[in-house]
């Protein structure tokens, strides 16, 4: 992926200018060795905080400890170095989900965040998570509630030394940096995509008609840069917009709506067209508009079918891989649910200007400004690097996976008919009366097959 600028830098030349350093946001004073702390506090100039658990599920006292306490220490940090220019801070979007429409401002904050570390270091841990639902209020979970308090720590930090925060919405795969669709995360479209690829994932539960805001990996890092760009600018005696740290959205949803409806016929043929060898099924996506529904298709074409891989797979002593893995997608897609049958607005106006003040050849360069995606031919990219990037299958398996995925497409074709006979030919016997006379039980089959 970095093949041309390891070229043009040189592997050594490249890798010298990094100093890795080791620390955990999680620890009193980021588990900095006194001499690594020393190091920084002498010649880092910009620092951008990017650490957070993502965990949905993660309980409250963690939350608080690495997405808010953990904040605190990097500002803390950042007052005692000599020569900061600016203090980046990575956010999230959904840092307001208890607004359909956010503005790039910091809005109240849902509790005061000094007497949330205060709990969380004071109380029980039993105690402390347990009234986590009275404390979250009408925040989703524990990441959006401790990563709005984290801003409010970046923004109070504003008086001792300049500040930006940049929201992200769901990151995707690349747009067109380092490559197109390279992507090494598994969260988000990627993650369903791979498992479809597989054949393994054939419903989600998908409001088609709803905007989901994704935004490309690159727009992201150089929004980071732009920001702390922007950031590093501000008057040393205000260093505000508005009175407030500013705020940098960098989402599509406003200037570039993304909707499901519109590329979910391009996902499956791309699916098959750019086939993987490794797939077990024949790949076959289909969007359910609710969880109702989603629970029923998936207790019928993923629970049996994992059942029977499974039973098959334990007989020839190999690992059972399926139950656990639609246990676990089934459990996550209850967290997400928030999110996938909600539709948020994420006004990015400043960041759209940002791109405006930047030279011509930095625009080219640092490209902040997502309008001009165009999401399909996106996501073919995003389904290729899947391919490559997630599933490691390269141009050499090709011809093998299409002739794979035409056996798997028989293979398929073939089951379909069979269990609409069989369930045909079951109700037959059942009712005691010729098969021609219960044609109406092959065509439920039929129907419910078209619509779950």
């Amino acid at each position: 992926v970095f093949y041309d600028m390891r070229e043009s830098e040189g592997f050594d030349a490249l890798f010298n200018k990094i100093k890795p350093i080791s620390g955990d946001i999680s620890q009193e004073k980021l588990g900095l060795s006194d001499e690594d702390s020393k190091i920084l506090c002498d010649n880092v100039n910009i620092v951008l905080h990017c650490a957070a658990t993502l965990d949905f599920e993660t309980d409250l006292k963690t939350a608080v400890n690495i997405n808010l306490l953990g904040t605190k220490r990097v500002v803390e940090l950042c007052k005692q170095i000599k020569n900061l220019q600016c203090l980046l801070h990575v956010s999230t979007a959904y840092v307001n989900s208890n607004k359909n429409y956010a503005m790039e401002k910091i809005y109240d904050a849902p509790a005061n965040y000094n007497d949330i570390i205060n709990y969380s270091q004071t109380m029980d841990i039993d105690q402390f998570n347990s009234t986590a639902e009275k404390i979250l209020g009408d925040h989703i979970n524990t990441y959006t509630f401790t990563k709005a308090l984290a801003e409010h720590v970046v923004n109070d930090a504003k008086h001792y030394f300049r500040t930006c925060i940049v929201r992200p919405s769901m990151i995707t795969a690349s747009w067109k940096e380092p490559v197109e669709g390279w992507t090494i995360s598994k969260n988000g479209p990627q993650g369903f995509i791979m498992g479809a690829a597989k054949g393994v994932i054939r419903r989600l539960p998908v409001n088609q008609s709803l905007i989901y805001d994704y935004i490309p990996v690159d727009v992201v890092i150089n929004t980071i840069i732009a920001g702390t760009w922007f950031g590093a600018q501000l008057p040393e005696s205000t260093p505000s917009v508005d009175g407030q740290t500013p705020v940098f959205h960098c989402t599509t949803s406003t200037c570039n709506p993304f909707r499901w409806q519109d590329i979910s016929s391009v996902l499956t043929s791309t699916l098959h067209k750019y086939p993987i060898d490794g797939a077990v099924w024949y790949p076959n996506i289909k969007f359910l508009p609710s969880l109702f529904m989603y629970w029923i298709s998936s207790a019928i074409f993923h629970f049996i079918p994992a059942y029977i891989f499974d039973a098959f797979a334990k007989s020839l002593g190999r690992k059972t891989l399926l139950i656990k893995l639609h246990k676990n997608v089934n459990r996550s897609l209850g967290n997400l649910a928030p999110f996938i049958f909600n539709e948020w607005k994420f006004d990015n106006a400043r960041t759209l200007r940002l791109q405006e003040e930047m030279s011509v050849d930095d625009k080219s360069v640092f490209y902040i400004d997502p309008t001009s995606l165009k999401w399909t031919p996106y996501f073919i990219n995003l389904t290729l690097g899947v391919r490559t990037y997630l599933l490691r299958e390269d141009e050499t398996t090709m011809k093998n996976a299409l002739k794979k995925d035409f056996l798997l497409f028989i293979a398929n074709c073939g089951i379909q008919l069979l269990v609409v006979i069989g369930i045909w030919y079951l109700s037959s016997v059942i009712t005691g009366t010729p098969m021609l006379a219960n044609f109406w039980a092959a065509l439920i089959v039929i129907i419910f097959g078209y619509f779950f």
